[in-house]
């Protein structure tokens, strides 16, 4: 089999790992692909924490399991070989006798981090990894970033006018000034669906009264954050009496109304605090969005990995600027005239 033919398998195995984009937190996104003869005779990938991983789903998937034993599996990620929810990966390959394992990237898990390639190998299997390595770690760069720097996966997310203001001076109180149209707001709760958590400052709470939600887009809602330092959030906030979970950080006190509410306080209270809270709760990723003083906080602390930055037709000659972020743009979109500017740290 040369590495081309390798390639293309691996990029199927990770088709269908994007599958369950913000459903497996805080496990990773995993496809497998299982071939013989040069034929795809089983796939499948990991739906959601709790439920079967790939290589299960995609061994499960093979109705002549007898071909099991003269083929190759192909997964994005390093099978496990520690019980946790599910019980090792690495014994199902084990039972039915898969000669070879190709793996794209090596696991970040301390619980695995090439555990599993040597329980492989100590069964006889023959172990390939590295293909595609770059696609497969960026597919899962928010469980890499969790695991290796101990904190979220960050991505800032702002819009603002062509003349670089994210709200005008004054407005309405509790009131949105939109600056983008539908598509581009869609794509967001879209985005908002993917992460674990999203983050606002108080301030955008008592400017905007924001639900926070993806009611634009089918999907799970993320975890709601605020960080609201001196306890100033009104109590008719929307994030405040709705159902919805949301964790409130602060200076002064911890409490907890409910399962859903939940009062946090941070000694001291920084962004280093807060992230080692999430940390400690495997919160893997955090859309950051806003207001500026929020998000200007992370750039100049340089805590963040992605940044989305929408910028509309609309001028508003005058307002709050936009945060100032001096990194090159690596990815670029337009929708329907509002152009979105990606960057990488």
């Amino acid at each position: 089999m040369n590495n081309t033919t390798d390639q293309h398998y691996m990029q199927r195995c990770l088709s269908l790992a994007q599958k369950a984009l913000g459903e497996t937190y805080p496990n990773p996104m995993v496809g497998a692909v299982i071939v013989y003869n040069n034929q795809i005779i089983g796939e499948g990938w990991h739906q959601k924490a709790g439920l079967p991983h790939a290589e299960v789903n995609a061994i499960n998937s093979v109705s002549e399991k007898s071909l099991l034993s003269k083929s190759k599996l192909y997964v994005n990620l390093e099978p496990c070989s520690h019980f946790g929810k599910t019980p090792p990966c690495v014994q199902s390959i084990k039972k039915y006798k898969i000669p070879r394992v190709i793996i794209g990237s090596i696991d970040p898990n301390p619980k695995v981090a090439g555990k599993g390639i040597k329980a492989l190998q100590l069964l006889g299997c023959k172990v390939t990894h590295g293909i595609l390595k770059k696609e497969a770690d960026f597919l899962n760069r928010r469980f890499f970033t969790f695991h290796q720097k101990k904190r979220p996966y960050i991505i800032l997310k702002w819009a603002q006018t062509s003349d670089y203001f994210i709200a005008p001076a004054q407005k309405k109180k509790a009131s949105v000034y939109w600056i983008t149209n539908n598509l581009s707001r869609q794509k967001v709760h879209q985005w908002r669906g993917q992460e674990a958590a999203i983050l606002v400052g108080v301030q955008t709470i008592i400017d905007d009264n924001p639900e926070l939600t993806i009611r634009n887009w089918e999907g799970t809602d993320p975890l709601r954050l605020i960080l609201d330092p001196q306890n100033r959030i009104p109590k008719n906030s929307i994030v405040y009496v709705d159902e919805k979970r949301t964790f409130f950080f602060n200076k002064e006190n911890d409490f907890k109304n409910d399962d859903n509410k939940k009062s946090i306080k941070l000694n001291p209270f920084n962004l280093n605090s807060f992230l080692d809270y999430c940390f400690n709760n495997e919160i893997q990723s955090i859309i950051v969005e806003g207001g500026k003083k929020t998000l200007q906080n992370f750039i100049d602390a340089n805590l963040w990995d992605e940044s989305r930055v929408f910028t509309s037709e609309k001028k508003l000659n005058s307002g709050i600027s936009s945060p100032k972020l001096n990194s090159r743009v690596q990815g670029f979109e337009n929708f329907e005239g509002d152009e979105l500017n990606l960057y990488f740290n």
